[in-house]
Order: structure tokens, then sequence, then C-alpha cells
């Protein structure tokens, strides 16, 4: 399935004009551990820090080259689609990998060397969009507000308010497909043309409207004021409403509210 949404994303990405870059992490034997070895340089050998000798690489150009071109095409692109298969209710460790080697200090956190100040909203990534696809084995009702696994965008939380929108990125509401372990025919048509809505309409959808840290709702940066939402806790508070149903509902695809 999700080789399939990717062709689909290159086709009609191409057909409007743009040029795509893509990274497939399994054919390119991507590294996914963070260690000593993404620093051929050390700022200090005595003690293996990664935040430091992330900032240290990123700031000097000393980066691994794999994580180097990878972050060329993340700086180069107005918009990055993740697609891929829930894997015990997240992404791949391969992704995650890809993740906490390419979102390097200065880069993706502590950017401008100005610590939690450009962050949630603002960051190396700000004026990007992006947007999830993922496929699902088990069916909707699970993913539901009251099913068993919980809901889908809250378990996704941490990768499209903190991995995404923490460094600045406009989060797209996720695209998921359910039930792809059995697809009929009837059914993958309609998935498909779902999709492709969404891809044609990448810089059309609203985001998202998570609550910006520089927006006045957060007054020490850290805890929302008093005055916000007061009745309201956990992850969806940092929600100002709840996300648009995505066109794949609206297609026929169930997505959870």
């Amino acid at each position: 399935m999700t080789n399939h949404l990717v062709d689909i994303a290159i086709e009609v990405l191409k057909a409007q004009g743009h040029e795509v870059l893509q990274s497939d992490l399994y054919a390119m034997g991507w590294k996914a551990v963070f260690d000593g070895e993404d620093f051929p340089e050390r700022a200090n050998r005595e003690r293996l820090s990664l935040i430091e000798e992330s900032g240290y690489a990123f700031a000097n150009g000393c980066q691994t080259p794999d994580v180097e071109e990878e972050q060329r095409k993340i700086q180069a692109a107005d918009a990055v689609i993740l697609l891929f298969p829930l894997w015990w209710f997240s992404m791949p460790a391969i992704m995650k990998g890809w993740v906490d080697r390419v979102w390097a200090y200065g880069l993706a956190y502590g950017y401008q060397g100005a610590g939690n100040a450009y962050r949630y909203g603002d960051g190396g990534f700000a004026g990007k969009r992006a947007l999830l696809a993922v496929s699902v084995g088990g069916p909707a009702e699970d993913y539901s507000p009251r099913g068993i696994n919980g809901p889908l965008e809250q378990l996704l939380f941490p990768i499209t308010h903190g991995t995404l929108f923490f460094p600045g990125m406009q989060v797209l509401p996720t695209f998921a497909v359910y039930g792809t372990v059995r697809i009929e025919g009837n059914r993958m048509t309609e998935v498909d043309a779902a999709w492709r809505g969404r891809v044609e309409r990448l810089f059309d959808d609203a985001p998202i409207p998570f609550r910006p840290q520089n927006g006045g709702d957060y007054p020490d940066r850290h805890v929302l004021a008093d005055h916000v939402a007061p009745t309201r806790t956990g992850l969806m508070v940092h929600v100002v409403e709840a996300p648009r149903p995505s066109v794949a509902e609206e297609c026929g695809v169930p997505v959870p509210r």
C-alpha cells in the first residue's frame, strides 16, 4: 500500500509541475541508529553528547554525507510527505532513525542558537507544509474516539505536533487508509481517488490548527495561559479546534474524529 501511495503522489505532483525529491529509506540502506559514528569530527572526544556533537557538526559542515543530503532535500522542499505503515502505533524504526539523525541541533531544534525560542510554529522548517499518509492494518473502529487502540490523531500527535510542528512546519490532517491487510477492488478505487485529491490540494488544504508557542497562548513558552481552554487538558488542548475531516472520509474511507 505504501509504495502504491508513493507512486500516485509522484504522478500527481509531477503533473502539477512540481519537482519531487524522494527518499526510499529501505532501498537506501539508511542507517537508523543515531550514535557516535555520525560525528567523524568530534567537539568533545571525552564524552559523547549527541546534542553537542549534532550542533557542532551542523554548524561546522562536518556531518556525514547521508545526513547532509537528506537535509538538503528538506531545506529545498516546500512540502514534505511522510508515507509509512503504522507499526506499533508509530512510524517504523528506520523512519524514526531518519528523523533522529537529520533533525540536527541548530536546524530542527536549538534554532539560531536561541534554545527553545523558536519552536512549535517557528524554527528551521517554518514555511514548509507536511502531510502524513499512513496505512493501517486494523479497522477504523479500533481508532475511533472510543476505539480500543485510541484515536489515530492522538497516537500520531508525537509526530504531527512534535516531529513536524516543533521545527515550524504547517501540518495537514493525516490521510489514513484502514484495513489494508485486505482491500477489495472497489474500495481501492475510492482510496486512490481520495489520495489523489489530497495530493492535488497539498498547498491548499488548511493545516491542523496547532497553537503556536509564540502566538500568545503560552506566556512563559511552557504552559497554556489560565484563560485558554480552561476546562480542557491533554494532548488536544494544544489544538485550537478539532481538525477538519479529511477528504478520505468524504470519499468513503473512514477517518476517526
